[in-house]
């Protein structure tokens, strides 16, 4: 038979077996070893379906780089929860009433105001009557002065001399804000004619000038008491007078005073430049400073470690003393850093960014007295920081100034309630022991 050509893609027909080999014991050995080996392969298929995939060590996919544009900032995300906000009073609220009431009745407090050299004596002379006081006369060379006076206190009378006040009995106080170095002679006839003296500070240019007033004072029992307005006539400053009585940060250990003020040169009079008279930086911005220290480090004396002054601004007025600075360490420990000035440059809107830092043992307080930059002019800010938290409070017209009333009740009963006598002149001899040690500094 003739063979066949293989169709393309079609398997061919293998030619049919001799019957002879199916039957032979060969094809039964090949036969049976073929399908063992098959069922090994089946078996071992379905057993690799069971176990786990293989492993495959395949490496990890390339980090992207991140490529930053330009200026781009990076932040950090605090992922903490911020803390609950503290309470919005303050533990310890400001006294009240907001403006202290009078101690007195209208005449039970008769006192007069002499020499106006310095404008302080508006504030001295509208504090006392606030409490209550009656103002009967004042005296002032320079008739010029006399109009404020005369339209705010209706009745008042013009003396034409000290000895006129001097001479009244009904009188039980004089308040002066004469020339610095002027200011000991006339506490001197003041008390001696048996009226107590306030003056505005510094009470002194010289430490002879002192023991002469602890002297009269011992002599007559009459008062020197000194208006040291930076404290007296803040409600942040007596405040924060309260806030240490009261132990809110613990021990004062330290205090630091900054008193810049600005000096409106073509303003100022002659005497202003004339150091015996106005005793130099130290002794005049400085007394404030002396004072603030011992009332918030409940402190009775001090020594003066450094201090230095200088005339960095003004060689037209070399006399003049636009820089000083002082370091105190009282007789509890605490220390004191004193920064005065006169460069408080005409942008800002008060006359001095006047700051007080106290720090205790259990927090601090800074009083930012007369405008708190960019946010408030009014000033009279109070910070906080103890133990529970964070405080702000602002204190104007929730004070008040209850030195004034207790003063005029000390002058009334003879105490020293207000401020003892003692604490008036150590401010003053502080700020004197600094002046004289200041080194020259330009």
């Amino acid at each position: 038979m003739a063979i066949q050509p293989r169709r393309p893609g079609r398997r061919s027909t293998p030619p049919p077996e001799s019957p002879g080999f199916t039957s032979s014991p060969l094809y039964w050995i090949l036969l049976l070893s073929l399908l063992a080996v098959a069922g090994f392969l089946l078996h071992s298929r379905l057993n690799e379906s069971a176990l786990p995939a293989p492993v495959v060590d395949t490496p990890p996919p390339e980090t992207p780089k991140i490529v930053p544009k330009e200026e781009t900032k990076v932040v950090v995300v605090d992922q903490t929860p911020p803390p609950p906000p503290p309470p919005p009073v303050v533990m310890n609220e400001p006294p009240k009433p907001m403006k202290p009431a009078p101690v007195v009745k209208p005449g039970e407090f008769v006192f007069a105001a002499a020499h106006f050299d310095h404008g302080h004596i508006s504030g001295q002379c509208a504090s006392l009557a606030e409490a209550g006081g009656t103002l009967k006369w004042i005296f002032e060379p320079d008739t010029a002065k006399h109009a404020p006076f005369l339209a705010r206190y209706p009745g008042v009378k013009v003396a034409r001399s000290l000895d006129e006040i001097l001479a009244d009995p009904a009188v039980k106080l004089v308040t002066a804000a004469a020339v610095p170095s002027d200011r000991a002679a006339i506490g001197l006839r003041v008390m001696d004619a048996g009226k107590d003296y306030f003056t505005d500070k510094a009470p002194f240019t010289t430490l002879a000038q002192l023991e002469q007033a602890r002297a009269a004072v011992r002599r007559t029992g009459r008062k020197y008491f000194v208006y040291y307005s930076e404290r007296l006539h803040s409600e942040a400053g007596m405040f924060a007078t309260q806030l240490v009585r009261e132990g809110v940060v613990g021990r004062v250990v330290q205090v630091v005073g900054l008193g810049p003020h600005r000096l409106n040169k073509r303003t100022r009079p002659a005497w202003f430049f004339q150091k015996a008279r106005y005793g130099g930086i130290l002794c005049d911005i400085g007394s404030h400073q002396c004072e603030q220290f011992l009332t918030y480090a409940g402190a009775r004396d001090a020594r003066v470690t450094h201090a230095a002054v200088g005339n960095f601004a003004n060689p037209d007025t070399p006399e003049l003393e636009d820089f000083g600075e002082a370091s105190l360490v009282a007789d509890n420990g605490a220390t004191n850093q004193v920064r005065v000035d006169w460069f408080t440059p005409d942008g800002l809107s008060n006359w001095g960014d006047g700051r007080t830092f106290i720090l205790g043992t259990k927090g601090f307080i800074e009083l930012r007295k007369y405008v708190d930059l960019t946010r408030d002019r009014a000033g009279n800010q109070v910070f906080i920081v103890d133990g529970k938290g964070e405080y702000q409070v602002n204190v104007a017209g929730r004070v008040g100034y209850r030195f004034f009333g207790e003063f005029i009740l000390d002058c009334l009963h003879r105490t020293e309630n207000a401020m003892t006598q003692e604490h008036a002149f150590k401010a003053a001899e502080l700020c004197l022991r600094a002046q004289a040690a200041a080194i020259r500094l330009a």
